[in-house]
Parts: structure tokens; sequence; C-alpha cells
């Protein structure tokens, strides 16, 4: 027996993410630069030219509305269009502008992040999120782009992942350098506070900007999954590192949900995923059902707030386990979708290989990008998932 298709509702979201840094190349004024020529023993290699995206991107556009993608998410860079405090380049507005307008003019809807992960040199040098001002400063940049975002962009993204913002300074306060081999850091609660007032008001300023924008940021998604008897302390270990920044979002217009693997927690904490796991090439358990579990928790925290998948995908070498992960994760959002719960949209991470915060070897791209030419080429799993952008149908599964 075999089961029907399954169609995902009109005006779904069906697209692919990137981040500037990651794609763009020489982003010389990030703090993020600065880190990967420092020495720093998590980064194994510099972004350097990184995919050449940032005079590529009529390319990355082309292939991805050719392919059948409706949706493109992009970030812009705080560190180009605000090179030194007080300024704003006007050039590089009217480039992440052209980056709208191409967007627009190829089908695709832009769905805009206005920070991911990378800030400028001079706001990492006044002591970051935790320096007084830091909120206005954050503020300030997001009103001075609305030469970018004002008109035709749909969905706006303020920040992204602010949990792993946190995470990543309560790792860096405690001297840490890397992460466990299970579960994450405990996250740096003044950070978490900055953060969160940051993205309110960065709410405020993007609807000060165009009222008709969708506002809203995006949480990394462990999938904390309590073992037998270790309930509480799996909620007690989730709140801090996900569920507060989901309740933070109550008063958004959406929530994007962003989930690879799962975590499991037992009485003392994470515990690691079985040896004989399949893994993927960030070491992560291969686990499909990871996105379903995460848009249920989601939807229990934030109640009523439309969601939208983010990120979602694998890093492999191996095209075929690409699709079979997303064949996979898309049934858990038809079933959610089913049981009642409000998706907008699907959005892979990533179009592109790309740099992955240290590192190239992690392929998580539906594109390929060679390292010397800088050529895209289509996997099969991108015009795979592509044409279920022009169905809007997952095809029915075997039994």
């Amino acid at each position: 027996m075999t089961h029907a298709p399954t169609r995902f509702p009109d005006g779904f979201l069906w697209g692919a993410a990137t981040a500037a840094h990651q794609i763009e190349g020489n982003n010389t004024n990030s703090d993020w630069w600065q880190k990967e020529h420092s020495g720093t023993s998590h980064v194994q290699e510099p972004s350097l030219d990184a995919c050449d995206s940032y005079h590529r991107w009529p390319e990355d556009m082309d292939l991805l509305a050719e392919l059948g993608f409706t949706d493109y998410r992009f970030s812009i860079e705080w560190a180009r269009i605000e090179p030194a405090p007080g300024h704003f380049s006007r050039a590089e507005l009217a480039h992440y502008r052209r980056m709208v307008d191409g967007a627009i003019e190829r089908g695709l809807r832009p769905m805009v992040t206005l920070h991911h992960f990378t800030v400028p040199r001079w706001f990492e040098e006044r002591g970051g999120w935790t320096a007084e001002g830091a909120v206005d400063l954050f503020t300030r940049y997001v009103e001075a782009t609305a030469p970018v975002i004002a008109d035709g962009v749909p969905y706006v993204c303020t920040i992204n992942e602010p949990n792993m913002i946190a995470v990543m300074a309560g790792a860096a306060k405690a001297g840490d350098i890397g992460f466990p081999p299970a579960g994450l850091p405990t996250p740096d609660e003044e950070t978490t506070r900055v953060i969160i007032d940051a993205h309110h008001a960065a709410v405020k300023a993007v609807k000060g900007i165009n009222s008709a924008i969708n506002v809203g940021w995006t949480v990394a998604n462990q999938v904390y999954q309590a073992l037998p008897g270790a309930e509480e302390v799996t909620a007690a270990y989730r709140h801090p590192r996900e569920d507060v920044f989901i309740e933070a979002a109550r008063g958004d217009d959406w929530i994007g949900v962003q989930s690879y693997t799962r975590t499991r927690i037992g009485a003392d904490g994470p515990i690691p995923a079985p040896e004989d796991a399949e893994r993927t090439l960030t070491a992560w358990e291969y686990y499909p059902a990871a996105v379903g579990h995460a848009l249920r928790h989601t939807a229990e925290v934030v109640g009523d707030v439309p969601l939208v998948v983010t990120e979602n995908g694998i890093a492999t070498d191996d095209d075929s386990r690409r699709v079979a992960y997303l064949t996979g994760a898309l049934r858990e959002v038809a079933s959610a979708l089913e049981d009642g719960i409000d998706i907008r949209g699907y959005l892979t991470w990533s179009a592109l290989d790309n740099y992955e915060w240290g590192s190239f070897r992690p392929t998580f791209g539906l594109i390929a990008v060679d390292p010397v030419t800088f050529a895209r080429t289509a996997k099969p799993s991108a015009v795979w998932l592509g044409a279920m952008g022009r169905t809007q149908e997952l095809p029915g599964a075997g039994s």
C-alpha cells in the first residue's frame, strides 16, 4: 500500500537559507574575521573568499529560482553596513537592496536576517552585547536598514539563534574552548537578558519602518528528550538554553524553528548518542525526526504564534542521505500540520556548501561550490527538493 502525496498549504514558504559571513567572503570588518586570524584553536581554517556570494549572489538566486524554490532566506552584514560607529555605508545598503530586488525579480520571496552571529569589530571591541548601550546601538543599525527592508520584504528575522549567542558568551566567560560531547554550555544570563531586549527593540524598529513586515527571530532547538525519570532534569536544563528565548517570541508575528538532531537527558544531564548511531559530518546523530519534535515543543511553549522552519538539514558528502533525511523531516512537518500546528514554511540549511564557523568540511548545501572557480552545481537533492516548490507536494510514502 502507498500513501497519497502530502500537499502543503497554499502560500507555504519553500526555500533555502544562507548567512552573509558564511557565503559572502572577505567580511574583513567583522568580529569573526578577527577570530579566524587570531590563532584560535577551534577555527580550523579562515573564511577568506567563502563562496564569493557577495559578487555571485545573482547566480545563487538564479539557481534557486530555476530549481523551483519560492523563498530565500539570507542575511545582511552589520559590519559592512556600519563599518565605524555611526557611519552607515550607502553603497552597502544599496548592495543589499539590489539583492532584495533581485530575489523579487526572480520570483523568490526574500526573508532578511538582520543579525546572523557576526557583529562589527568596533562593537565587539567595546564589549559586545553586554557593554553599556549595546541595545541602542543594535536598534540604530536596524533603523538604518530601512532602505533594504522597507518594501517587498514580507519576513524579517531580527537575530538568528539568540540562545546560541548566550551559550557562546557563557562558554567564553568560563574559558571553554569547544563544546562538551553532549549538551550545551550554560548560557550567560546577562547576555540572555540583553539579547531579548535587543530583539524586542528591533521588532519595534522594523514595525516603524513598515508595519506590514512579519517580524520574528529564530531559536536553535536541541530536541531535549528525557529518559525515564529525568523529566524534571530535562525541563530545568532546557529552560535557560531554549525555552526562555521561545517565550520571548510570544508577541511576535512568527518564530523560526531550527533543528538538526536530538539531545537525550538522563538523571545526571545530557548523555552522548549511542556508539552505533549514524553520525553526520558535524558528528551529530542522524535524526530526521528532530524537526517534528522541535515544532511541537515550540508550539506548546509559544502558543498561537505561527511557526516557520528556518533551518533544517544535514552535513554529509552522501547526497542520498540528504534526500533521505529531508524526506523524513518533511514527513514530520506534514504530520505536525495535519495535527493543526500553524506552520507557514520550510527553509532548509543550506542553499550552498559554505563556511561552517571554522571549517568548510561540513557540507550542508543543496548546491556544491568549487573552492577554486566558485562554480555552482546543483546536487540531486536540490533538484528533488526544488521540484516540490512547484507542486507543494511531498511524494507519498510506500508501505
